[in-house]
């Protein structure tokens, strides 16, 4: 692919997410953010609480730790990619870069927070772990930046605008799809025994 062209796609896809993911906060955002933020306790704490009832049984056991990396198929599509486009291989390796992110968020998940919290702290310890997350996928964007500025033609600024969108897609991803006893392999606490 000639440095045009990939300059190009790259350009469209730089649109495309900053689009996808609203990146001009405003008062109107924050608000709605908050307003989100507020609506997921409300749907979401009966989860922890049934969660909570399961950890809390003497009999019940944490199963030992397990990962895939980035759930969703998100490794796994990597990895696909990395196999049969050369240039995804070189300069960005057989698995996302922010791999170990996901790994470290899925040790969060596995256990759900210490196995006597209640449904508040729950909820509050997987809000943690999601913005985390969000964070160590932006850290891994300013660490990569002038090397992906060097390699696609745009600014490091850009490159860490790139980060930051996929960071908020990965966070609302897990916002999403990461809620107690939903009977996912990714939920929060997947450790634990499904929830009854």
């Amino acid at each position: 692919m000639n440095k045009t062209l990939k300059q190009g796609a790259v350009g469209g896809i730089v649109s495309i997410l900053l689009l996808a993911a609203g990146t001009c906060p405003d008062a109107s955002q924050e608000t709605s953010a908050l307003s989100l933020d507020n609506l997921e306790l409300k749907l979401e704490l009966y989860r922890h609480e049934k969660l909570a009832a399961v950890k809390q049984q003497a009999q019940e056991q944490l199963a030992p730790f397990a990962s895939d990396g980035c759930s969703g198929g998100l490794s796994i599509g990597w990895n696909f990619l990395a196999d049969h486009i050369d240039q995804v291989q070189e300069i960005h390796g057989d698995l996302p870069p922010w791999e170990s992110c996901c790994i470290s968020h899925d040790r969060a998940y596995h256990t759900a927070g210490p196995k006597t919290s209640g449904a508040e702290d729950s909820f509050a310890a997987r809000r943690a772990a999601d913005e985390q997350l969000r964070q160590c996928v932006l850290e891994t964007g300013i660490e990569r930046a002038p090397e992906l500025s060097a390699e696609y033609g745009i600014s490091v600024e850009e490159t860490q605008r790139i980060y930051t969108v996929i960071g908020a897609l990965m966070y609302r991803a897990v916002r999403l799809g990461g809620v107690p006893c939903s009977g996912l392999p990714w939920r929060w606490g997947y450790g634990w025994p499904e929830c009854q």
